[in-house]
């Protein structure tokens, strides 16, 4: 090589660094530019959760619609996740705060319409979403079992124990609903482990009583996809659940429905949806034949969680019926659910209407939902309270000035 073609070879390789170089240093400088706009959306999304856990602040407070006449609060704000709620003998809100594991107290020693104290019950529990108190026990569905606390005059758990062990975990449904019927036995629904199939456990789908010490345990009642919300009809004293219905069928089939349960009765899943729909993969004819019919048919993918019969004063009379919370759906083509619906009620205990809606707004006109109602209770006020696990609060909503 002569001394030509050896610089020629020098100044090339010296280009090529250049390049390199340079190509070296856009990368970096762009490397740093996305890990600048990440950190700054991150921390603006941050910003933008910790806005709306404040009440003043929170879209879904604006947004929430009511009949004439109904007004709504926000009771507590800040919660984890909270799923079913209960007042105490004492008139304090109790909730299942799921994403800490804990059972929680929400104080309001001052009756203004807002707690202002949070205080811890019991913690390190096992997904905890359901409560319910009965002759000054604490009752509480964890996913694996159902436990029973003593508290102590300043609200903490002073006794447990676990009295219904070893219930069914994983799969697509995992919470527990624990109730204590009109008869002292206490009642658990278990939902499926899957969208639509048959079942190898026999307690998956369904809902088993217990005596009030959890012995005795046996099936009551199957064929219940997922029975999540279980309440007491004042007026006649039965048990009903919503119960959320098969996924993949489109967007308006199967409904979603309200049942009374009794005991040993077959509500269908997954042969028969609805009392008069046979399912189209594992159904045959005459599969709806035998199975209990609905009470009331709503709009499939809503989600229908707690119920709460209204009898007190604070409502007018044409408001005394049954609220369903629609936690809301997540494969349908148009959302829906998002809600707290209202059905109306004689003073038999027998639906007498329409399923109506009563607070709506979680879900915005473009279809981007502000939070997802779980838990609905009446106080004893008189008051409806509504637990919502997305946005991590409890709404209060009365009638009247």
């Amino acid at each position: 090589m002569d001394q030509g073609e050896a610089n020629k070879t020098a100044s090339q390789t010296q280009h090529r660094r250049r390049n390199w170089r340079a190509v070296l240093f856009v990368s970096l400088a762009v490397l740093v530019l996305a890990v600048v706009v990440l950190y700054s959306q991150t921390a603006l999304l941050r910003r933008l959760t910790e806005v709306n856990r404040q009440p003043a602040n929170l879209p879904a407070v604006a947004y929430l619609h009511l009949p004439t006449g109904f007004q709504s609060n926000i009771f507590y704000s800040g919660l984890s996740s909270p799923r079913f709620i209960t007042f105490g003998p004492d008139g304090t809100l109790f909730v299942a705060e799921r994403g800490t594991g804990s059972i929680v107290a929400l104080s309001d020693p001052g009756h203004t319409g807002k707690a202002t104290r949070k205080i811890v019950v019991v913690s390190g529990l096992n997904d905890p979403t359901s409560l319910v108190f009965y002759q000054g026990a604490l009752y509480v569905g964890e996913a694996s079992r159902v436990s029973r606390f003593t508290l102590g005059p300043d609200l903490k758990a002073t006794d447990t124990q676990v009295i219904v062990p070893h219930l069914p975990t994983g799969g697509n449904h995992q919470t527990r609903t624990v109730l204590v019927g009109a008869d002292g036995n206490l009642y658990v629904s278990i939902g499926s482990t899957c969208n639509d199939c048959i079942e190898q456990d026999q307690q998956r789908a369904t809902v088993w009583t217990y005596h009030i010490d959890g012995s005795a345990g046996r099936l009551y009642a199957k064929g219940l996809r997922n029975a999540v919300g279980m309440a007491i009809n004042p007026w006649n004293k039965q048990i009903w659940v919503t119960n959320n219905g098969r996924d993949l069928l489109g967007d308006d089939t199967p409904p979603e429905t309200v049942y009374a349960l009794q005991d040993g009765a077959n509500y269908g899943w997954p042969l028969c949806h609805a009392g008069d729909i046979i399912d189209p993969d594992l159904g045959h004819d005459g599969d709806c034949n035998s199975v209990s019919k609905p009470l009331i048919k709503m709009q499939a993918h809503s989600a229908p969680l707690g119920l709460a019969f209204y009898n007190a004063s604070q409502f007018p009379q044409q408001y005394h019926g049954m609220y369903i919370a629609f936690h809301g759906s997540w494969n349908r083509s148009v959302p829906t659910g998002y809600k707290v619906v209202f059905v109306p009620m004689n003073d038999r205990g027998e639906i007498t209407g329409n399923v109506e809606d009563f607070a709506t707004g979680w879900l915005q006109s473009n279809n981007q939902a502000q939070g997802r109602p779980v838990g609905v209770v009446v106080g004893p006020d008189g008051v409806l309270y509504v637990s919502d696990d997305a946005a991590g609060m409890i709404y209060r909503i009365s009638y009247g000035g």
